[in-house]
C-alpha cells in the first residue's frame, strides 16, 4: 500500500508523457488537413453561389436576347444580375459561354480565381464545367488546383 502512495506522488513517467505525446501528435496529423479542407470548401463555396447567379442569368439573358453577353459585368449593367462589390473584390470571374446546338449545351465554363482580398489566398481557382454541371479546382475533392 505504500508503494502505491509512493508511486502515485512522484508523478508521471518518461514513457507516460511520451505516449500521450504521440497521442496528441496522431490526432493533430487528422485533425489539422480536416480542418484547413473545411475551411477552403467555405471559401469556395462563396465563389460557387456566385458562379450559379452568373450561369442563370447568363441562361435568362440567351432566352430573352438570343445571343449571349461580352460578360458578366453586361448581365451585372443590365440588371440580369446582381453580384455585390465585396465579391468582385475577392474573386474574379471569366466567361466561356457554352454552344447552343439543337437546344443542348456544350462546352462552356465559368472561372473564379480568387484575388488578394480573399481571405484562403490569392491564386485559386474554382472551374464550373457547363455542359457536365460540375465544379472542379479550389473546395474541391479532386484538388485540381
Amino acid at each position: 500500500m505504500n508503494l502505491i502512495k509512493t508511486k502515485m506522488r512522484e508523478g508521471f513517467t518518461l514513457v507516460e508523457i511520451l505516449i500521450v505525446v504521440v497521442i496528441i501528435g496522431i490526432l493533430a496529423t487528422i485533425a489539422i488537413p480536416a480542418y484547413f479542407r473545411y475551411v477552403e470548401r467555405g471559401y469556395a463555396s462563396d465563389a460557387k453561389v456566385q458562379i450559379k447567379n452568373i450561369a442563370q442569368s447568363a441562361e435568362i439573358f440567351y432566352q430573352e436576347q438570343q445571343d449571349w453577353p461580352a460578360d458578366w459585368q453586361e448581365m451585372n449593367a443590365q440588371g440580369y444580375l446582381d453580384i455585390k462589390t465585396s465579391t468582385t473584390k475577392k474573386w474574379e470571374f471569366d466567361c466561356s459561354w457554352p454552344d447552343v446546338e439543337g437546344g443542348m449545351l456544350s462546352g462552356g465554363t465559368i472561372t473564379a480565381t480568387s484575388l488578394p482580398d480573399m481571405a484562403g489566398g490569392e491564386g485559386k481557382s474554382l472551374t464550373f464545367n457547363w455542359e457536365e454541371g460540375s465544379y472542379t479546382g479550389y473546395g474541391q475533392k479532386d484538388q485540381s488546383q
